[in-house]
C-alpha cells in the first residue's frame, strides 16, 4: 500500500493553521458553551465542557471523511431540522440556569452540575450544530491533494481533521481557562446571580440566532 504523501508545503500549512485558528476561535454556539460552564461552575467544569465539544468535532470529522455529510448538505429540510433542534437544546439551557439557585455553600457559585452531565450536554451542543459539520465539508477539501483517489483524499482529511481537532482543543481550553480567571474574580452572591442572568441571558441569545438562521435557510 503506498504511503499518503505530503499534503502540503510549509506555506499551504502556515494558511491551513492560520485559517482554523480563525475559523474555529470565532466566538460562537461551542466556544460560548464552554466559556459560560468555566466561568459559572469553574474551571474543571470548562475543560471537560472543551472535550466534549471536541468529541461531537469527532464524531462530524469521521461523517465528513466517509462522504455522509452530503446528505446533510443535499437536504435543507433536514439541515433546517437539526438547527431548530440545536436552538431549542440552547434555550433549554439558558431557562435552566435562569432557574438553578445558588449553592448552599455560601461560596457565591451556582449549583454545580455533574461533570458527566456537562460532558455530555457539551456533545449535543456541537452535535445540533449541523454548521460545524458543513464546516468540515466546506473547509477540509481545499487543502486535500488534487486529482487523488478517493481512500488517499479520506486518508487527508482524517489527518487534516485531527489537525483542526488538536488545535480546536488548544482554543477551546483557552476560553475555559480565560473565562475561569474572570468567574474567580467574582464569587460573592451578589455576582453569582449576575453570572446567572449573563449565562443564561447568553443561551436564550444563541439560542434566538441559531433559531432565525435556520427558518432563514
Amino acid at each position: 500500500m503506498k504511503s499518503v504523501r505530503v499534503i502540503m508545503g510549509i506555506g499551504q500549512l502556515l494558511g491551513f493553521v492560520g485559517a482554523t485558528v480563525v475559523l474555529v476561535g470565532m466566538p460562537g454556539p461551542n466556544n460560548i458553551y464552554i466559556s459560560l460552564r468555566s466561568l459559572t461552575q469553574g474551571r474543571r467544569a470548562g475543560v471537560v465542557s472543551a472535550f466534549a465539544i471536541e468529541t461531537g468535532s469527532v464524531v462530524y470529522i469521521l461523517v465528513t471523511a466517509l462522504g455522509l455529510v452530503a446528505v446533510l448538505e443535499a437536504s435543507p429540510e433536514l439541515f433546517t431540522v437539526i438547527s431548530l433542534a440545536g436552538a431549542a437544546y440552547l434555550a433549554y439551557l439558558g431557562v435552566k440556569t435562569l432557574r438553578s439557585s445558588g449553592s448552599s455553600s455560601g461560596l457565591g457559585t451556582l449549583r454545580a452540575e455533574p461533570l458527566g452531565r456537562v460532558f455530555r450536554a457539551g456533545v449535543l451542543v456541537n452535535l445540533l450544530n449541523p454548521k460545524a459539520a458543513l464546516f468540515f465539508l466546506a473547509f477540509l477539501p481545499q487543502f486535500t491533494t488534487r486529482d487523488a483517489g478517493a481512500g488517499q483524499v479520506r486518508t487527508e482529511m482524517l489527518l487534516l481533521g485531527l489537525a483542526v481537532l488538536v488545535i480546536g482543543l488548544a482554543l477551546d481550553l483557552c476560553y475555559a481557562v480565560g473565562a475561569d480567571a474572570i468567574g474567580r474574580r467574582f464569587r460573592s452572591p451578589r455576582s453569582t446571580t449576575i453570572q446567572r442572568y449573563l449565562a443564561g441571558g447568553s443561551y436564550l441569545a444563541v439560542s434566538l440566532v441559531a433559531a432565525l438562521t435556520a427558518v432563514k435557510l
